[in-house]
């Protein structure tokens, strides 16, 4: 019986060569898309020496099919990528974007939104945004430092609103972060607010919106892992059994209103924040939930509450460093 390597040879008469065939087509079966559609094969069997560029032209000799492909491969790629296109998250396609490291190694700079003297917004019961921001953060990076991501560093930064913004880019790139993961949590527009009273002070609230949101910005220097992550990121949340706030996507909430990059996860686009738009590694921002909705503010209050979010980013991390398997986490003192 003739062997696999002959009838490859015996299917290209007049071509000897054929362990170049074999081992070309391997090759390309590891490659990236974009270099196959490239056409590097067909210059293999050409006995050419050098692979044009993934963005070459179509030569004008090439076939119509081949030609379409190149023009594929040479128009630039879409800004607004949907990632969650590429299938399951565990994809290689998501991994290319997500290269493993070693969770030792990671360096995470987890910051607490806003500062002591620009402490953000007010919730339905008088708490300030940054108090819920720093419980929220501290419990996150006593976790994944168990999980054994150790060079996690919590950003706390002192001063004004706008530098303190720079403040914590400059010393996320100091520190040569590999992921920047801001922690807020959310509230509403004025003209929301509705006023109500609460141990004898006066306040305000909104119950008309709730759940947690997660940005993005595409001037970050790396959208396409940005938002990777961040979609690891709403999906972890939403297995844990959360909701995402919605209300970004209505027009009644005029400038305040993002494009929805990813229906299923609760990924917007915000384009303007410094701190995903300055940095210069991956970098994505989590709306915690909304602390000017009564009901809400409550559960955002709760350890359990905590627990679940803080559960939720070891998880996207995991997935995003490229563990195999997802690991116990240590529980942390409540």
């Amino acid at each position: 019986m003739p062997s696999s390597a002959e009838k490859i040879a015996h299917s290209f008469p007049g071509v000897r060569r054929w362990p170049i065939v074999v081992v070309a087509v391997v090759a390309v079966m590891c490659l990236p898309i974009g270099v196959a559609e490239a056409n590097w094969l067909s210059d293999v069997f050409k006995g050419k020496d050098k692979k044009p560029a993934a963005h070459a032209e179509p030569s004008k000799h090439a076939s119509s099919k081949h030609a379409k492909e190149a023009k594929r491969a040479a128009s630039p790629k879409p800004h607004h990528v949907k990632l969650a296109a590429l299938g399951p998250i565990s994809t290689p396609a998501l991994k290319q974007a997500s290269a493993a490291c070693a969770p030792a190694k990671f360096r995470i700079a987890l910051d607490v939104g806003h500062t002591a003297e620009s402490e953000g917004a007010t919730s339905a019961r008088n708490v300030t945004e940054f108090t819920f921001n720093l419980r929220l953060a501290q419990q996150i990076d006593e976790k994944l430092k168990a999980a054994g991501f150790a060079a996690t560093k919590l950003l706390v930064t002192e001063g004004k609103a706008k530098p303190s913004l720079f403040k914590r880019v400059s010393v996320a790139s100091d520190m040569n972060a590999d992921l920047f993961l801001s922690i807020h949590h959310d509230s509403v527009p004025n003209k929301f607010l509705e006023d109500w009273e609460f141990e004898g002070k006066k306040s305000h609230f909104s119950d008309r919106f709730s759940g947690y949101s997660v940005f993005v910005s595409h001037d970050n220097a790396d959208f396409k892992t940005s938002f990777a992550f961040a979609e690891l990121l709403g999906k972890a949340m939403k297995d844990s059994g959360l909701e995402y706030a919605k209300q970004y996507t209505m027009p009644i909430m005029g400038h305040y209103q993002y494009t929805l990059l990813d229906k299923d996860t609760g990924v917007y686009a915000h384009d303007e924040l410094i701190v995903l738009r300055k940095t210069r590694m991956p970098a994505v921002l989590l709306e915690a939930g909304s602390i000017i909705n009564r009901d809400e503010e409550l559960k955002m209050d709760s350890a359990e509450r905590r627990d679940l979010i803080s559960d939720a980013v070891v998880t996207a991390v995991k997935g995003f460093c490229g563990s195999p398997e997802p690991q116990a986490t240590a529980t942390v003192g409540r």
